[in-house]
Parts: structure tokens; C-alpha cells; sequence
């Protein structure tokens, strides 16, 4: 009989440190949080200090009697959840509600290693309440948000809408992101590259940098052909020649946000997807005969600390993998960002004695693309740098000055390993042209030979929507989130249907962008980036212990309170404002017909309702919607398009270019892999298909969206609605019923 109990988050886990706890130790997983707050009402009282109504979540009855049962049976329990503020808050609950006489004992682990576990379970330590207090906080602020504004939005736009206290926030940084795009007026440059020759006759480009020591400002086809008249009689001299030697540092190992972005960049998962396959290395992966082992340290974290250990470890790796000089004479020791928690270490491998490709076999084709990733990021933090010999000239033709730049690497040093992923910019502006792999030996003084000149017309492009990697990084340097939210940020506002994914860029639905018109504009002084970061910040003064955690709620709340009681008055006002009236005549009854707001969207309505139920699409919602893919046959811009079948990208170049592709749901068909797709039936009813039909036969009525069934892992569920819970996802293989509440969680 065991004579300890250990109780962790997740099954995965418990197998894992099952492997090397031996026989004296019973591992118990809760399968995440057992406790909440209720769904049917507010659960915070607000007149009484913000006392919280805990409840049982549902289904969870069954793992409480086991955890009751196991204790029963053991002499010690050791509460083990993930080492964050909700892993405190699971241990909490479990320590308040399940074993309220039992005396328990808290442990965390950042890698669940042997040594890291034998130290954690020798040295355990009382609940922190801090940390505690801190995610309770958050909660009951999402809870009041959720809970008082989501009933506003029901009332002024449409039924089945919800608003968070941060995804709101970020839904508001995408469509302001989409309102500079389309104010943005285009303009007209131009740039001049020269091709020129030195006494040997060796060509190199240079590209025009300034005119009279300044940027120069070429912004029409006339004024450009008179500076290629001026160049055309002009003598090429170089004016100065400068090498040198650069050095490129290695980046620090991940951290939760840089991890992400570069998942997104590599293999274009999506932030909650790399948190899925992170979540699985670090609990455990089967490697057979050595049995479930975790392979990467805790992956939400801030901090780009390294536990000594693993730099030795890391170092003596580099030295025999790569040699010497591949090895600095000092640990690399990176210093985290201002206002990190530090928490925890980066997110590294547990173990070196185990390279990507020696367990290649034993994990999936993602698992390994991210563990390589992460792999090879942290070795290669602990390298030198790379050192590249760059030559930089100076050419002057009269008043005008060229610029040419040449760089080669000398010594590859952490590029051996690792090579940093970005996202593609726009690139506005004349440069310094093109960085060339040689240049021929040029000294100062030396006359040039002009063979050809290159003016190219270009245009300003309008800044770039973003892309999940590239919002991360937004929200992170603004302080939106924390490493745990990042991903469930992004993942609500697609499931709400408040930003579409289209060819790897996030577009504010119209309905997202009404949605944050009404917040910005009635709830001004809650839903802005600098209030959210405050908010932050003193969410961590509370996990410090410097804040008390019902001070910050009330500090919030008793003005948020006021503004909704005076928003209250002006709800029917605001419903009005988004009616619109149309020319258009109801055909059964003659009356009006208006634009109104749906769950859906727009549609048309007859104003004579409710006497008159008339109702239908509103034609011009059909309108193609721009994306950045351009058409493979004849360049022009692809746009998104309903026709009588769903949704489809089409060449804007229509009619005469007919490329089209069907639009992706994101899911992959279940029983071929290819892309599940909306499509239209005769009748005019929307259904799912894949897209390799009519050799796959894979239908749904209902719409399936990337999100993992909590229950049994399916690795879709179905997007539903009913009139009694509003939107909810069903799983399609356990019928597992999630119904988001109208928080923070959920947007």
C-alpha cells in the first residue's frame, strides 16, 4: 500500500512521474480545476467584500471521491499542480474542499525529473496565498466584466454575444491595426540602383542613398528620369571603403510569448496549438523502453533564467557535440525583461542526453518540430556568436551618393544550430539595396565605370494586419496578458467569430469591429491598452503581497459600477443607433425593410416585427473581403467571397482570371486529413465538407472549429447554439458539452 499521496493536474503527468516515484507513491490528477465559480449566476458578492461562491464543476464528483478514497490509504498527500497561479489556486481548492481536516503539503517542480521531484517532495512549503489571492483576483475581475457587459452587448447589438476584460482589449488593437489600413493613402517612390564596374571590370550594384547629404525624395516617373539624365553624365568615384568585422549574439531560450511567435513563424501553429504540444512535452512522452519522460521544463514562464546545472550540462554538450571554439569562456547569463515574475526558468529540454533526432520515432511529426525548436534554441544560446566580415562603400556621382555593402560569414557559431524565424514586414523606404556576398577590391579614390542604371517605380504599402506571431509580440511589449493567456486570447476571438484567420492574418469580422465600436465607445476607460497593463501590474503587486486583492477589485470596480447603471438607461438608444433603415419594401406585408443585428451578423428585417417575422441575408454582406495571398496565375490580390456554395477565395481579377480555392475551417477532415470547408447546399443551408470531395464523403451540419475536447482530447468539437445556453461546442465522439461563460476566458 502506498504510504503517499501526490496529486498533480493532469493524468499525463501522473504516468510520468509514476516511472521513477516507485512503489511508496500514489499519483492522482485532478484533470485540471475542480472548483469554480458557479455558471448560472455572479458567484461574487459585491456587497460583502467580494466574497466568492465556489462551486463543483460539474462532472468532477467522480475524481473527488477518488482523491478522498486514495487519501484515505496514505500516511502524507503532497498537493503537486503546475508551479503558476492557477497550479496555487488547484492546490487551494483541493486543500480547502476536499482534505479540510487532512494536513497537506505543497510542492512544485519547473521539470519533472527525478532530482527536481525528490528535491521538490524533500522540501515542501505551505500554500502561497499570494498567488492565491492573485489568480482570485483576476478571476472575479473577468467574472464582473464578463457577467455585467455581456448582458449590455445582448441588449444593444445581439443575443449570445460576450465581452472580456483582455481579449476585448486585443480585439481593439486589431481593429485599430484595420482602421489605419484603410485610411491609408498610398504614395509613389521611387529607387535608382547603378550598375557599376571597377578598372577589372568586376561588376557590383550600388543603390542611390542621398542626394546633397540628404535622403533623397524621388517620387514621380519625371523626377526620376532627371536624376538618371544627371547620373548618365556624372563620374563615379568611390569615396571611402570600410571593413570590419560584426558580431551576432545568440538568443536568449524561450520564453512562453517567443516561443509562440516563433511556432507561428516556422510551422504556422497557432499559439493555443504550440501550448497543446508543449503541455505534452513537459508532462511526459513514451520513449518505450525508458517509458513516459518529460522533455522540456515548465512552459509558462517570463523569465530567460537557466538553472546552473543546465549550463554546465549545456556546455559540456557543446563542447564534445561542436568543439572548443564553438564554446564562450563564461556561461551566457541573459537578464529577463522589467516586470517579468521570474518565476521560473526558460523553457528548455529536461534532458541533453536526449537530441531530437535519437527519439525522433517516439513522437509526433509536431512534437518533434517544436521540441527541435526548442532544443535548439537553448543550445545554441549557450554558443558564440557569429562573426561575419562586412565591407561598406561609399560611391559619389556629383551631388548624388550611391551606397554598396557586402557581408560573409566567417564563423557560423550559434547558426550552427539555430536560426532565427521572422515575420515577413512590408518594407517601406529606399534601404541601403541589396546586401551583397562580395565586392571587389575597391580603394578610396578609384573611378568607376556606370554600365546601367535601374529605376524602379514602388509604392507605399499600408502597415500589415497581424499575424498570431506578431500580436503575441504586441501583446507582450504592452503588457496585455500574461504567458498563460496568450493563447486563449487569440483562440477566443476566432471562436467568437469576432476575427477571422485568413491566409495567416487576423481581420476583424464586421461584427468584431461593432462589437469593439460599442465597447470603446461607452466603456472608454476599461477597455484601452495602458488601463489593462495597469491592471496587470497590480495583479502582480498582489501576487507579491504588496496589494490586497479585494482593495484592487473595489478600486475597479465602484467606478465600473456607476458606468454601467448609467449605460443601462441608454441601451435602447444604442440598439437604435445600429438600425438602419433600406429602401427596400417588405414583400409580404409592404412595411420598411431595416438592417438589423444577429448572433450571425446583419441581416434584413421588416420593421413591422412582430406582427411581421419577415427576415433574409443582407446581399451586400457577400462583399469580397481583401487578403494578403495573391493569386498564383496572374498576381492580383486573392479575396474572400460567398457564393451559392459558402465562402471561397477568388482572383479579385474576376472575370477575367477565374482562379478560386475552397476556405479552410482550419480542421483537418478526420478521415483523409485534408481541409474541412464550408459549403452551401442546393437549398441554401450551410454545411461542413472536406475539401478532397467527392473522393472523401465527410459532412457536418455543424461547424467544427480547433478546439480539443477537455474530456476525452478529440481533436475537434462542433460550434452549436440553443436558445436555452447560447453558443456552446459539443465534442463529436463523446458528446461532451462545453458552454463558455460570457468572461474573460471567453470574449
Amino acid at each position: 500500500m502506498a504510504k503517499n499521496l501526490l496529486i498533480v493536474e493532469s493524468p499525463a503527468k501522473s504516468r510520468t512521474l509514476k516511472k521513477f516515484l516507485g512503489r511508496n507513491f500514489d499519483v492522482q490528477a485532478t484533470v485540471g480545476h475542480i472548483y469554480d465559480l458557479p455558471k448560472s449566476k455572479l458567484g461574487v458578492d459585491t456587497e460583502d467584500g467580494f466574497k466568492v461562491d465556489y462551486v463543483m464543476i460539474r462532472g468532477k464528483s467522480s475524481v473527488i471521491k477518488k482523491l478522498k478514497e486514495a487519501a484515505m490509504k496514505a500516511d502524507a498527500v503532497y498537493l503537486a499542480p503546475d508551479p503558476d497561479r492557477e497550479g496555487e489556486a488547484i492546490a487551494w481548492h483541493v486543500a480547502e474542499q476536499v482534505f479540510r481536516s487532512r494536513e497537506v503539503k505543497r510542492v512544485t517542480f519547473n521539470e519533472i525529473t527525478k532530482s527536481a521531484v525528490r528535491a521538490a517532495l524533500e522540501n515542501p512549503r505551505e500554500i502561497d496565498m499570494n498567488l492565491v489571492n492573485a489568480q482570485q483576483a483576476r478571476r472575479v475581475l473577468d467574472r464582473l466584466v464578463g457577467y455585467k457587459v455581456s448582458p449590455f452587448l445582448w441588449k444593444t447589438v445581439a443575443l449570445g454575444l460576450s465581452a472580456g476584460r483582455v481579449q476585448s482589449v486585443a480585439l481593439r488593437i486589431i481593429c485599430e491595426r484595420e482602421g489605419e489600413i484603410e485610411v491609408f493613402v498610398t504614395e509613389e517612390y521611387w529607387t535608382i540602383d547603378a550598375l557599376l564596374a571597377d578598372k577589372k571590370k568586376s561588376e557590383f550594384r550600388a543603390r542611390l542613398n542621398k542626394v546633397n547629404n540628404e535622403k533623397p525624395e524621388i517620387i514621380s516617373k519625371e523626377q526620376s528620369d532627371q536624376v538618371v539624365a544627371d547620373l548618365n553624365n556624372a563620374d563615379f568615384l568611390v569615396d571611402s571603403v570600410k571593413e570590419s568585422q560584426k558580431k551576432r549574439n545568440p538568443l536568449p531560450p524561450f520564453i512562453t510569448s517567443t516561443l509562440q511567435q516563433d511556432a507561428a513563424r516556422a510551422f504556422y501553429f497557432s499559439p493555443k496549438k504550440t501550448m497543446m504540444i508543449a503541455q505534452k512535452l513537459y508532462e511526459g512522452v513514451d520513449l518505450g523502453e525508458e517509458g513516459p519522460t518529460g522533455l522540456i521544463t515548465y512552459m509558462r514562464t517570463d523569465s530567460v533564467r537557466i538553472a546552473e546545472s543546465a549550463l554546465v550540462s549545456a556546455r559540456e554538450f557543446i563542447g564534445e557535440k561542436f568543439g572548443k571554439e564553438y564554446l564562450p569562456s563564461e556561461p551566457r547569463r541573459y537578464k529577463s525583461k522589467k516586470g517579468s515574475q521570474d518565476a521560473h526558468e526558460a523553457i528548455r529540454p529536461t534532458y541533453l542526453d536526449h537530441p531530437p533526432e535519437q527519439i525522433k520515432k517516439h513522437l509526433t511529426k509536431d512534437q518533434f518540430n517544436l521540441y527541435s525548436l526548442i532544443w535548439n534554441r537553448f543550445v545554441a544560446s549557450q554558443m558564440n556568436p557569429a562573426v561575419y566580415d562586412t565591407t561598406s562603400v561609399v560611391i559619389m556621382a556629383d551631388k548624388y551618393q550611391f551606397n554598396a555593402s557586402a557581408q560573409s560569414l566567417r564563423f557560423d557559431g550559434f547558426l550552427k544550430v539555430y536560426h532565427e524565424y521572422t515575420d515577413n514586414g512590408n518594407g517601406n523606404g529606399n534601404g541601403d539595396g541589396p546586401l551583397l556576398e562580395k565586392l571587389p577590391d575597391l580603394k578610396e579614390g578609384d573611378k568607376l565605370t556606370l554600365k546601367e542604371l535601374f529605376p524602379e517605380q514602388h509604392f507605399t504599402k499600408p502597415p500589415a494586419r497581424y499575424s498570431q506571431a506578431s500580436l503575441v509580440k504586441t501583446l507582450e511589449a504592452e503588457g496585455i496578458g500574461r504567458p498563460s493567456t496568450y493563447a486563449t486570447i487569440i483562440s477566443t476571438l476566432v471562436d467568437r467569430k469576432y476575427v477571422d484567420m485568413l491566409e495567416r492574418r487576423l481581420h476583424p469580422t464586421e461584427l468584431g469591429r461593432t462589437v469593439n465600436k460599442i465597447l470603446v465607445e461607452n466603456f472608454p476607460e476599461i477597455f484601452n491598452v495602458k488601463f489593462t497593463a495597469e491592471m496587470e501590474n497590480e495583479l502582480d503587486l498582489v501576487e507579491s503581497g504588496k496589494e490586497e486583492w479585494a482593495d484592487v477589485i473595489r478600486e475597479f470596480y465602484t467606478p465600473f459600477d456607476k458606468r454601467m447603471s448609467t449605460l443601462t438607461k441608454k441601451q435602447a438608444e444604442i440598439k437604435e443607433s445600429l438600425t438602419e433603415k433600406t429602401d427596400e419594401v417588405c414583400e409580404k406585408c409592404g412595411s420598411p425593410m431595416v438592417i438589423k443585428w444577429g448572433r450571425n451578423g446583419r441581416f434584413l428585417a421588416c420593421s413591422g416585427y412582430p406582427e411581421c417575422r419577415n427576415a433574409k441575408p443582407l446581399a451586400s454582406e457577400a462583399e469580397a473581403i481583401t487578403t494578403d495571398e495573391k493569386c498564383p496565375n496572374c498576381g492580383a490580390p486573392m479575396v474572400v467571397k460567398t457564393g451559392r456554395f459558402g465562402k471561397f477565395i477568388a482572383c479579385s481579377n474576376y472575370p477575367e482570371c477565374k482562379t478560386t480555392k475552397a476556405l479552410s475551417t482550419g480542421v483537418k477532415c478526420p478521415k483523409d486529413g485534408g481541409d474541412v470547408v464550408e459549403k452551401r447546399s442546393r437549398k441554401g443551408k450551410v454545411f461542413y465538407g472536406c475539401s478532397n470531395y467527392p473522393s472523401c464523403d465527410f459532412v457536418s451540419w455543424y461547424k467544427p472549429v480547433n478546439k480539443e475536447c477537455p474530456e476525452c482530447k478529440h481533436p475537434y468539437m462542433y460550434d452549436k447554439y440553443s436558445q436555452k445556453d447560447g453558443q456552446y461546442f459539443a465534442c463529436p465522439n463523446c458528446k461532451y458539452k462545453l458552454v463558455p461563460e460570457p468572461e474573460e476566458e471567453k470574449v
